[in-house]
């Protein structure tokens, strides 16, 4: 009884409320709602029975033929899991942002933001997944924007590609539609077309949200820009969203998705290791785990999309400490680059662990929670034989423990930081010691997080803790370590490194430009010619003499100046009706013969 109760009100519903009433309440009135709001998301989540829940038909009735069948809260072990986590990430962050002096408007944005991201992962057919998608991408602009400055540009740039993506996942819904006649999950397995364009289609344009390589440049753009509070919102939500629905397209995985999964864990390891800026580093790193998440939908068995949705869930956790911890910094110093600050372990000690913590997570060290899903793909791509995804994963993990020992190094350890700087305040610390806690807890206690994933039904055949695999995160520990001191002179010089969005910022900013004006003085000419040409005409019915005058260069005049041909073109009565009567004839002649 308890647990139908709670299919109720769909879950993105209380989370979109505290939104709008967020702006017109006290501060701390406002952020202990949306507290409230999103922490409610997780019983729901875990407690709803499963099942499609709220269907109705959309512009049509159950007599009628016509109308598409929606279903805007679904829970199955997939959503049930994304729900959880981004409930409690939510309140997680809503707790720092009030802690970090964000502003009602601000948090009321990200909370708009966190429910259209629940409203997406809930919905039990693709037209309710695109339309919150949709609404997703504009409320992480408006976000964006919300702080000024530089955010507004990068803001701007970051919209134009969702929206690009999220048309390109329309028209692949729309074909699928078209194919299958529903929009339902259950209808199909994942999308279908008739031709391999839809499934590019729907890769691209999610791929987009994902982070693909050559796809992925708004993320340092934007990520870095705004409040350091909305980055910790930011951090979680559009990605993993995108790689739930790049499963619920490809449930079944797909080769070149998988490739393009490691591609992404070692180009964005890679860019991060070259980054002074602290939280473009981060967002690089982003793209590299969540190339770890589309490997493991890619190869497509149970263990390694599991292993997935692991370390969405992972992630999440881990990725958020560390924008805490970085947005501590900045939060205190006012510094963003690597180069201004330094020493900050012996001032901000409970920043310090928390970043450690953090850190050996997302590099996947035994005993933390990245270890665990981590393993369960790269075990996966090694099983199935898939040699070149195995190395690449396992290249990108160097990278990942070499970035964060930089940034550790750096931040923490190397030179001191000459201002006065104290540690996070104590809310500040809650949110990053709960965290913490889990992502070791998850660490040392892998069967806690077996327990919901999917597929988990009669348990994985998958050992965490075994010699081999201890080895093989150590290992990777070791060579980071090794890689930064044969780099760290190199890293010390490098400048800021420039992403593909260098190449096609320009061209977009100047062939935007260039296509404006070319059409706008396309149309000035046709519209001076068009006036021209009225102008003419007007004064030639007004004036047909000197018109005709003109026309035939006949300029003779008589002694007094007066133009002596033509005398006059204007005829009597008897002319006229002559002339009419010929022009009627001809038009019925030419009748008659048609």
């Amino acid at each position: 009884m308890v647990a139908e109760a709670l299919t109720i009100v769909p879950p993105f519903v209380y989370v979109l409320v505290a939104a709008l009433l967020l702006p017109f309440v006290p501060r701390r009135v406002g952020h202990a709602l949306g507290f409230v709001a999103t922490a409610v998301v997780v019983p729901i989540a875990f407690l709803a029975p499963e099942g499609a829940h709220w269907a109705v038909k959309l512009f049509g009735s159950e007599a009628q033929q016509f109308g598409f069948e929606v279903v805007l809260f679904n829970v199955d072990e997939f959503s049930r899991l994304m729900g959880i986590i981004f409930g409690f990430i939510g309140a997680i962050a809503v707790l720092y942002s009030y802690a970090s002096d964000a502003s009602n408007k601000q948090t009321a944005y990200a909370l708009s933001y966190a429910g259209t991201s629940i409203g997406a992962v809930f919905a039990g057919d693709w037209l309710t997944l695109v339309f919150f998608w949709e609404l997703m991408a504009v409320t992480s602009t408006l976000l964006v924007w919300d702080y000024g400055g530089k955010a507004v540009r990068a803001g701007f740039r970051y919209a134009v590609l969702h929206g690009i993506g999220g048309s390109l996942v329309l028209a692949a819904i729309v074909w699928h539609y078209a194919e299958v006649g529903s929009f339902l999950f259950s209808a199909s397995t994942g999308i279908v077309g008739g031709t391999p364009a839809i499934l590019a289609l729907a890769a691209i344009g999610i791929g987009v949200n994902v982070g693909f390589v050559g796809l992925h440049a708004w993320l340092p753009d934007t990520y870095p820009r705004p409040h350091v509070a909305a980055s910790v919102f930011l951090c979680v939500y559009t990605t993993k969203t995108g790689v739930y629905a790049m499963y619920r397209a490809f449930p079944e995985g797909h080769l070149w998705i998988a490739y393009m999964g490691a591609a992404m864990a070692v180009f964005g390891a890679t860019m991060a290791v070259l980054q002074k800026d602290m939280r473009r580093l981060l967002s690089y790193h982003i793209q590299s785990q969540v190339g770890y998440m589309i490997a493991g939908v890619g190869i497509g068995t149970t263990v390694a999309t599991a292993g997935a949705f692991g370390h969405v869930f992972n992630h999440i956790l881990y990725k958020s400490l560390l924008f805490m911890t970085v947005g501590v910094i900045i939060y205190r110093t006012g510094e963003e680059s690597l180069k201004y600050v330094g020493g900050l372990w012996r001032k901000m000690p409970v920043t310090f662990v928390a970043f450690v913590v953090a850190a050996l997570s997302i590099g996947g060290f035994p005993g933390f929670n990245g270890f665990v899903s981590k393993g369960m793909v790269l075990a996966e791509a090694h099983y199935e034989h898939l040699y070149v995804i195995w190395y690449l994963l396992l290249a990108g993990g160097v990278g990942t423990f070499l970035s964060f020992i930089k940034l550790g190094w750096y931040a923490f350890y190397e030179g001191s930081y000459d201002g006065p700087v104290r540690d996070a305040n104590r809310l500040q610390m809650v949110g990053m010691v709960t965290v913490a806690i889990l992502c070791v807890f998850y660490g040392l206690v892998p069967n806690a997080l077996f327990a919901i994933l999917p597929g988990n039904e009669g348990g994985f055949d998958y050992t965490t803790y075994t010699w081999g695999h201890i080895q093989e995160g150590v290992i990777l520990f070791i060579l980071g370590v090794v890689a930064f001191v044969v780099l760290k002179r190199l890293l010390d010089r490098l400048g800021r490194v420039p992403d593909i969005d260098a190449l096609y910022n320009p061209l977009a900013f100047y062939g935007t430009r260039g296509l404006v004006r070319g059409v706008t003085e396309t149309y000035a000419a046709v519209d001076r010619a068009a006036v021209a040409t009225a102008s003419g005409v007007t004064w030639t019915v007004g004036n047909p003499d000197e018109a005709l005058r003109r026309a035939t260069g006949r300029t003779d005049t008589d002694e007094e100046g007066e133009p002596t041909w033509p005398v006059s073109l204007r005829a009597g009565i008897g002319t006229s009706v002559l002339l009419l009567t010929a022009v009627v004839t001809v038009g019925i002649a030419l009748l008659i013969v048609v």
